[in-house]
């Protein structure tokens, strides 16, 4: 099964306040190896963008004016993930938001109807790590991935960064021929899409909240 990373970036917070989607990206790892295969688009979301969430992923309404909507480019974004086991830092964050994109556009097929299944990285990198800071920020400095430009975030690069940090949390980036019961060896639950187990909601908790506030923050003072 290929595994893809993906990821996104959006006007705000909350999907349920309105909020929509502007970049979207996958990154496909195969036997361990990025096989360079990417999918990666801007959205138009035809909505002012917080100007908090600006300071984060530096997109502007400018800059996306001109880009493609969302009803444009979801078949391919579907046919790129189909079969794939999705892994996603936050999972119901991103999840939420691509469904919530699908249904405004009266499209009936959802995420978990194309992916194998979803596996929620934040949720492996709490098992891993229990009772620390387990944000992407955090984990890429903990495993020393280096050689990206993190000014700004944005979906594919984080796509790109969590790949890295995935291979790092689960033993590496090798060429060991790892059987998926040893790949899978953290105890992270998946999550399925075949009616077994439900789509597993990850919360942030209060103390990642407040975090995250103080890290957008940080990006306003350049301090990151």
């Amino acid at each position: 099964m290929k595994q893809i990373f993906l990821d996104t970036e959006t006007t705000g917070l909350d999907y349920k306040s309105g909020h929509k989607l502007i970049e979207i990206a996958c990154v496909e790892i195969e036997n361990r190896k990025f096989t360079g295969r990417e999918y990666q688009s801007y959205l138009n979301p035809n909505r002012a963008i917080d100007p908090g969430a600006v300071k984060v992923h530096g997109l502007s309404q400018e800059f996306l004016s001109d880009k493609p909507k969302f009803i444009d480019v979801y078949s391919e974004l579907l046919e790129f993930i189909k079969g794939a086991e999705l892994l996603i830092h936050n999972a119901e964050f991103d999840i939420g938001f691509i469904n919530n994109e699908l249904a405004l556009n009266n499209i009936s097929e959802r995420i978990e109807d194309y992916a194998a299944k979803i596996t929620d990285t934040l949720l492996m990198a709490r098992q891993i790590h229990p009772g620390q800071r387990n944000s992407l920020e955090v984990l890429t400095e903990r495993y020393n991935v280096q050689g990206y430009d993190r000014s700004y975030h944005g979906a594919l690069v984080d796509s790109k960064i969590l790949g890295e940090v995935y291979l790092s949390m689960t033993g590496g980036q090798t060429d060991l021929k790892l059987a998926p019961s040893q790949i899978n060896s953290t105890n992270a639950r998946t999550i399925k899409v075949d009616g077994s187990i439900p789509l597993l909601r990850v919360k942030a908790t209060s103390e990642e909240n407040k975090l995250h506030e103080k890290y957008l923050l940080s990006l306003s003072k350049n301090e990151n």
